[in-house]
């Protein structure tokens, strides 16, 4: 399955079980609403890509894989919506559409991020789900990733070094909590869901993974930070320039714009490196990370 093949099947899956879930709430409220709006506006859908490339590593994509994918969207989705915030980077512009707060107002964009964070854990905790010890694994996972030891303290990390100089070691620090963790549980958590508990996983191939998410977390982040200065606001839904004039640490800025682009060269190579043991197997995982560097949005 090539890579626009595997978007579309990732894509559909999440998608419907995103819809299925938020229908259960009855007819849509206004907070439902704005919770749609902010999963349904044109998101990529890498973590979930990433969720069910590594479910396939090890068995077949089941309720578990789509609730993981689904968990993993919304938290995203979240966390976006509270990073536009005016008290946060204060866009405009998401994905060439209004942010949440704009679209709707500030107070509804709070409450419609912190009901998407919860939903996450929802999601993962029904009890449809026949097995508890693999659904308490994959809440352990994202609560990791998404809260204070993940991706909350990266964004505490990123508003507190505004107009800062930090030197590459402190910004890869950022951006492993920031982007990187929540990447690297998108992987973790698809490969759990296909198994009846993570032993039936070894060690080796958690390692493997592990070092696969760093390599393309970090890649990620470094050409988000390269694209902010070569694309433009129309090819990239926000504007141009953004963190350059919110003064904030980038790549580009530590390591120059060609300097930059080589490191997310290499971090390219590392994370096929480090699947290449699985084999043909590996093959959605090795075109999501050739994905991530070569987008210019």
């Amino acid at each position: 399955m090539n890579l626009d093949d595997f978007s579309q099947y990732a894509r559909h899956r999440v998608d419907d079980y995103l819809t299925q879930s938020l229908s259960q709430y009855g007819p849509a409220t206004h907070l439902q609403s704005a919770m749609a709006y902010s999963l349904f506006n044109g998101g990529k859908r890498i973590r979930p890509m990433l969720t069910y490339a590594a479910a396939s590593l090890f068995g077949e994509a089941n309720d578990l894989t789509d609730a993981s994918a689904a968990a993993i969207e919304s938290i995203h989705a979240y966390s976006l919506i509270h990073d536009d915030l005016p008290a946060m980077d204060d866009d405009d512009l998401r994905r060439g559409k209004p942010t949440c707060h704009i679209k709707y107002d500030e107070a509804t964009a709070i409450l419609a991020g912190d009901a998407l964070q919860t939903f996450a854990f929802e999601l993962l905790s029904d009890s449809k789900h026949q097995n508890i010890k693999v659904q308490l694994q994959l809440i352990q996972e994202l609560v990791q990733a998404s809260g204070r030891h993940g991706m909350v303290t990266g964004q505490m990390i990123d508003l507190a070094n505004v107009g800062k100089n930090i030197n590459i070691d402190e910004l890869e620090q950022m951006h492993q909590h920031k982007t990187g963790a929540l990447i690297r549980a998108s992987i973790r958590m698809g490969a759990i869901s296909t198994s009846a508990n993570s032993s039936a996983i070894c060690e080796a191939d958690f390692a493997a993974l592990d070092t696969y998410a760093a390599a393309i977390g970090l890649a990620f982040q470094v050409q988000d930070d390269i694209i902010d200065i070569t694309s433009d606001t129309a090819t990239l839904g926000k504007t141009q320039f953004s963190d350059e004039e919110a003064n904030k640490p980038t790549y580009p800025k530590l390591l120059g714009l060609e300097g930059a682009q080589a490191l997310a060269k290499s971090l390219h190579e590392q994370a096929i490196t480090a699947i290449s043991p699985f084999g043909d197997a590996a093959q959605p995982l090795v075109e999501l990370a050739n994905y991530i560097i070569g987008r210019n949005h």
